[in-house]
């Protein structure tokens, strides 16, 4: 899942600079749209829940909000059999459809299991539990040819914060480096075999060691290298976040998108769900918990990626995670404080950071 908090004001100021052109130059000299996206997996959820969403106090469309606020990728994350609906297959395909309606390009994020999958847990989708490597790997062809034909993104994840592997223990990859890569492959070939214009991310979570994954991964056929930057995990430097970008990039000949970020807008909260950010030592100094300082930090990450010598974009998430169940659940948001809607579920000025600079 997801993080964030602090670092150093001199490498910050530094990367919060100048506001940089929104296209970026690929290793083959085609220019490609820069990338700015927001990750809305919760939204159908939540709107089934009964919340109303605004911009400028008027109830719109979140969509169209992110839509005429500059994004141009909406994330979507997929669970195969999930308990509930949310997440699930029909779910994903109808908000995919949604946001292709509306215009929008379509990233998805393929968990390869019935819940989240992240550095911290990979687990087989039950129905899978019990196949070996080759039924694994026809299981995942399958699944990923479905959802090519079905949903038709425009950019897919082949899992999701993959840092050790996926699909455990058989494509853990400190333990499975073959079987891991077997796996993955599967579902490249998969979606090769559907759409020579449908982008394959590869994605982990942080810098610390993206090194090591990135060597064990190159020779399969993906065109970006997804970082998850959040600050309370991840680091303090934005410089340093864009050193690694540009070594990845220009030693893998691979495009860079910042496939996860957030930061919040304050430190109260709205529900009595454990916020993940509440405390003002997580803070970045250089950037308060306001919402002028989210939308600053968010210039920064801009900015950070468009100076990248390999940068092509980037996603925030946990955008449509405000407190839908009212102040007194216990089991709503712990992200509300980091939403892009504010605790009367109104559009935050942080919008504006998602126009095109081109």
């Amino acid at each position: 899942m997801k993080k964030i908090a602090i670092y150093c004001f001199a490498a910050l100021f530094a990367a919060c600079s100048s506001e940089n052109n929104s296209t970026t130059t690929p290793p083959d000299g085609e220019t490609e749209e820069f990338i700015r996206g927001a990750d809305m997996s919760f939204l159908p959820l939540i709107e089934s829940e009964g919340t109303v969403f605004k911009n400028n106090n008027v109830p719109e469309d979140p969509i169209i909000t992110l839509k005429n606020a500059g994004c141009n990728y909406i994330r979507i994350r997929i669970w195969n059999n999930p308990e509930t609906s949310s997440s699930s297959f029909q779910e994903v395909k109808t908000f995919a459809d949604r946001v292709h309606q509306a215009g929008l390009k379509v990233w998805l994020t393929v968990h390869y299991s019935d819940t989240w999958a992240d550095p911290g847990q990979q687990t087989k989708p039950q129905a899978w539990q019990n196949m070996n490597l080759e039924a694994l790997k026809t299981a995942v062809a399958s699944y990923t040819t479905e959802i090519m034909t079905q949903i038709k993104p425009d950019l897919i994840q082949i899992g999701n914060e993959t840092n050790d592997g996926m699909l455990w223990p058989e494509g853990r990859l400190t333990q499975n480096e073959a079987n891991f890569k077997e796996l993955a492959t599967a579902g490249i070939e998969a979606v090769r075999a559907q759409s020579t214009q449908t982008k394959i991310m590869l994605h982990f979570a942080g810098i610390n060691g993206s090194d090591w994954f990135f060597d064990k991964v190159k020779d399969l056929d993906y065109d970006y290298i997804g970082l998850s930057y959040y600050p309370i995990w991840h680091g303090k430097s934005l410089t340093d976040l864009q050193q690694k970008m540009n070594a990845l990039g220009s030693l893998y000949n691979k495009k860079v998108i910042i496939a996860e970020t957030a930061y919040p807008f304050t430190l109260g909260f709205n529900d009595f769900t454990n916020n993940i950010m509440g405390l003002n030592n997580q803070l970045i100094p250089a950037f308060a918990a306001t919402e002028s300082g989210q939308s600053a930090f968010m210039s920064a990450i801009y900015n950070t990626v468009a100076q990248s010598s390999h940068g092509i974009g980037f996603c925030y998430w946990g955008s449509e995670w405000v407190a839908f169940r009212g102040p007194t659940a216990n089991n709503g948001s712990s992200w509300e404080n980091q939403a892009l809607w504010d605790f009367n579920n109104n559009a935050l000025p942080v919008l504006t950071q998602f126009r095109d600079r081109n």
